[in-house]
């Protein structure tokens, strides 16, 4: 009895025992069970998390490798082979310098990455990160070293365009100042361009279509100009023959030089031939990112780019795993590849999804369903290069918040893409198969980066227009001259009457003057005179010119100022005046000149061509200017003899002063007494 009692007490304690420990497995297991729902929740954050030191770490052994890392995702910003300058640069600031030359970090700040790069490599030093357009984050660790001020003065000092190799050189020689003088340059920029941003060191293509245009115009605006105002003086002139005793050729030639220094001017100040600081890159620059995700996809059909933050954790990229291995088991299914690669305008697709698929796809060399997931943004684009897929389903029925995202995508810093990876496998089972494989098109080319920098040549675009534009404005500005011109010389005569000095009458006085010219200058030169005139006994020859016009006007001096007024007898008038006028200055001469009188005293007699139309001579008096002309141009004194107003016209146009009237005008050419006489008798006077 006792044993069996001792047997159920034994039995009562290995029950109560083993209920406790099961309950004790229950608990265990109910722990295990939440735990394991708080990690899935949790994982997002934890992958988030493990994402810097994942991206720091690949990094870090680059820079153990070498203390310039330069990135092969922006061989047309950055190429690799631009590290040797970054390296010479990197020798200069006196400390150990590690640099990272990267796309622009979206999800983690520049010194949160700096940190963990620098606690992965584990040496002190100065590290840079450097994206696509300048120096964006430098940390000193365990150096002395101004990164601070060095910053501050890169970002003042440069404009956007100048490119990142020229930024780190600033950046390197402020560092080379040391501590208080870096401090102090960073001062005096901030203080500089606290307001005003520096110009930039480039101009775009819209840019050099201005300069061109502008070139345009003046290549023909200035000469045009230079021509047409010539032109213009040279009429105004005419009557005086100056430009006569100019050769023919100084004007043109004076074009011809302004064109060509336009054009050498325009080539020296628009001397730019590149939109950006780029250097050109290699064959190998463009190719070498390419070749590595194709690499990585031979080993791996999940290629997430080390040089950005992790956004698939272990467990999406198990289970991607799972659905690509499910895939391409399935009935019509086959290879899925997957880049997670940052697509920039920079990278060697300059962005383009569908041609950086086509180039992995001919690196593989398998054909499949490439999807390229970019990291950045967070877009999902997929080409099918060779599986028997319905076309038209992945084009439209695949809904969007998979290829771009919703508005919960964007507030994550991963973009969700695990998750949108996982719906994209699942669309993909579900697509209906074919029975023929598809294909993609073939992508347009990238543009050459030589070229997608070039601009275009300065005489080409917009300088042809410019030619038309410019011819036009000369014409329209030689006429505001012409135009102004004409009438500040009426304001002047009208409001200013005085007689031109005698040195100036071969230059002012018209060959073909109009009514109003003659009335205008008659009663400017008479009422000179007679204010001039005021001893006639000691001035005989003055008082006869004064007696001579006041005879052709009926003895009333305002008469010359009336319209109606004989233009035969005002030019005689002018040119007795005139006489009067040198004979109170003791300057008295006989004869005037015989082309055109209102030109004033000859200084000779010669032979001279009066006709355009043959070589018809006769000898008259000249003045010294037409006397140069008949010697040097002969054929210009036709164009000087004086042609009055309201004469029968001739051969070719009015014919000259002294065959056009039988007054007494004509009796100029004997001299002023012969002409005074003529005068008197006409008016009955002796």
């Amino acid at each position: 009895m006792r044993a069996v009692t001792a047997n159920r007490e034994q039995a009562a304690r290995t029950g109560a025992s083993s209920g406790h420990r099961s309950r004790v497995l229950l608990l265990l297991l109910a722990l295990c069970t939440l735990t394991t729902a708080l990690f899935a929740n949790a994982t997002p954050a934890l992958a988030a998390d493990s994402a810097p030191a994942t991206q720091a770490a690949y990094l870090a052994d680059r820079l153990r490798e070498d203390p310039v890392h330069v990135t092969d995702q922006l061989p047309r910003e950055i190429p690799r082979s631009a590290a040797s300058g970054f390296a010479r640069l990197a020798k200069k600031t006196g400390v150990p310098t590690y640099v990272l030359v990267l796309p622009a970090q979206s999800s983690l700040s520049g010194e949160q990455l700096l940190g963990a790069v620098h606690d992965r490599l584990g040496r002190d030093g100065l590290y840079v990160l450097v994206d696509g357009m300048e120096v964006a984050e430098a940390t000193a660790y365990g150096v002395r070293a101004p990164a601070d001020a060095a910053l501050t003065v890169t970002r003042y000092e440069l404009p956007a365009d100048a490119g990142p190799l020229l930024s780190f050189k600033r950046f390197v020689d402020v560092v080379s100042l040391g501590d208080e003088r870096a401090t102090a340059r960073a001062e005096a920029a901030r203080e500089k361009y606290r307001d005003d941003e520096p110009a930039d060191l480039y101009i775009g293509p819209s840019d050099r279509r201005n300069q061109s245009f502008l070139t345009g115009i003046l290549l023909t605006g200035v000469p045009l100009l230079i021509l047409l105002t010539a032109g213009y003086a040279r009429r105004r002139r005419r009557r005086s023959g100056a430009e006569r005793r100019v050769p023919r050729w100084v004007v043109p030639g004076a074009a011809v030089l302004t064109a060509t220094a336009v054009a050498l001017t325009a080539t020296t100040v628009f001397d730019q031939t590149t939109s950006s600081a780029a250097p050109p890159p290699t064959p190998a620059d463009l190719s070498a990112r390419v070749e590595r995700v194709a690499a990585g996809l031979k080993q791996d059909p999940v290629y997430a780019d080390p040089e950005s933050p992790r956004v698939l954790d272990a467990r999406r990229l198990d289970r991607l795993h799972e659905q690509i291995r499910d895939f391409r088991r399935s009935e019509g299914g086959g290879p899925v590849f997957v880049s997670v690669v940052p697509q920039t305008p920079g990278s060697e697709s300059a962005g383009d999804s569908m041609l950086f698929a086509a180039a992995v796809h001919a690196k593989v060399r398998q054909d499949g369903l490439y999807v390229v997931s970019d990291p950045d943004d967070g877009t999902i684009d997929f080409y099918n290069h060779g599986l028997r897929l319905d076309t038209n389903h992945l084009s439209f029925e695949l809904p969007d918040s998979v290829t771009f995202g919703d508005s919960r995508a964007d507030e994550a810093d991963d973009h969700l893409l695990g998750e949108r990876l996982d719906r994209l496998m699942t669309f993909l089972d579900e697509t209906p198969r074919t029975d023929r494989p598809g294909s993609e098109p073939s992508p347009a080319t990238a543009p050459s980066p030589a070229a997608e920098k070039a601009l275009p040549p300065l005489f080409a675009t917009d300088f042809w227009p410019g030619l038309f534009v410019g011819a036009f404005l000369a014409v329209l500005l030689s006429g505001v001259v012409a135009g102004a011109t004409w009438i500040v010389t009426g304001l002047r005569r009208r409001r200013s009457p005085a007689p031109d000095p005698a040195r100036l009458l071969p230059l002012t006085s018209p060959a073909e003057p109009s009514a109003s010219y003659l009335r205008r200058t008659a009663r400017a030169e008479l009422s000179a005179f007679t204010r001039e005139f005021t001893e006639p006994d000691g001035h005989p020859r003055a008082w006869d010119c004064l007696d001579a016009a006041l005879l052709l006007l009926d003895g009333d001096p305002d008469r010359a100022r009336r319209p109606g007024t004989d233009p035969a007898t005002l030019a005689a008038v002018v040119v007795l005046a005139r006489a009067g006028r040198a004979a109170l200055t003791g300057d008295s001469y006989d004869l005037c000149c015989g082309v055109n009188p209102l030109h004033g005293p000859a200084v000779s007699r010669h032979r001279v061509r009066v006709s355009a139309h043959n070589r018809r001579r006769r000898l008259l008096p000249v003045c010294e200017s037409c006397r140069d002309t008949a010697i040097t141009q002969p054929g210009g004194i036709p164009g000087r003899l004086l042609k009055l107003p309201g004469s029968a016209p001739g051969d070719g146009g009015r014919p000259p002063y002294y065959d056009a009237t039988d007054g007494p005008l004509s009796a100029v050419l004997g001299g002023i007494a012969r002409f005074i006489d003529k005068v008197r008798e006409t008016a009955g006077v002796h």
